[in-house]
């Protein structure tokens, strides 16, 4: 049984919820998101919230049925406050600045990388150290953040690379003489 699944979506003031079928939309002030429900979850609106239950008690129709109330809450947020996710930068010579709708890093490799910015997605770099992507969409915030750390993921042993604000890198000892 869901717990996630069981709470109903508040739909707060500024933000407009339409559900037409299987179709939820929001519009917000950051932008107007939209998301189809699977066929196994039935979605209602009532008094101000958006309620989703399953249409039966299958394994599938129960799973489905959690990950459809999460997916309504978080369109409900991003056209409300929007999503961020920060990058830290560490190493020497590492590097990162905005050129135009261009992020170009510099990770030690003997080119610099040219990482085209999605469209809905914005990137800043407040310090050479630190980029910013934000946008409405939890998943292509996420995914784009998730994008930029490949290109030279943090390494065990001195720490170097893109992290995740906030992200514990498990560090190794170096070998013995």
């Amino acid at each position: 049984m869901s717990r996630v699944g069981k709470k109903p979506v508040q739909v707060p003031s500024g933000v407009t919820a339409t559900v037409d079928g299987q179709l939820v939309k929001m519009k917000g002030a950051k932008g107007e998101l939209a998301f189809r429900v699977p066929d196994e979850v039935l979605v209602s609106m009532a008094d101000g919230s958006v309620k989703v239950d399953p249409r039966d008690a299958t394994k599938d129709a129960r799973a489905k049925w959690g990950m459809s109330r999460a997916q309504i809450s978080n369109l409900v947020e991003g056209v409300s406050k929007g999503f961020e996710r920060r990058l830290e930068i560490n190493g020497v010579g590492y590097r990162a600045a905005m050129t135009g709708k261009t992020l170009k890093l510099s990770l030690g490799y003997s080119h610099d990388i040219d990482y085209e910015v999605p469209a809905g997605i914005t990137i800043t770099t407040p310090k050479p150290t630190e980029i910013v992507v934000a946008g409405i969409d939890k998943q292509r915030v996420g995914q784009t953040a998730a994008e930029i750390r490949e290109y030279r993921g943090p390494e065990p042993y001195k720490g170097k690379g893109v992290k995740y604000a906030g992200e514990f890198i498990f560090r190794k000892e170096g070998k013995k003489k």
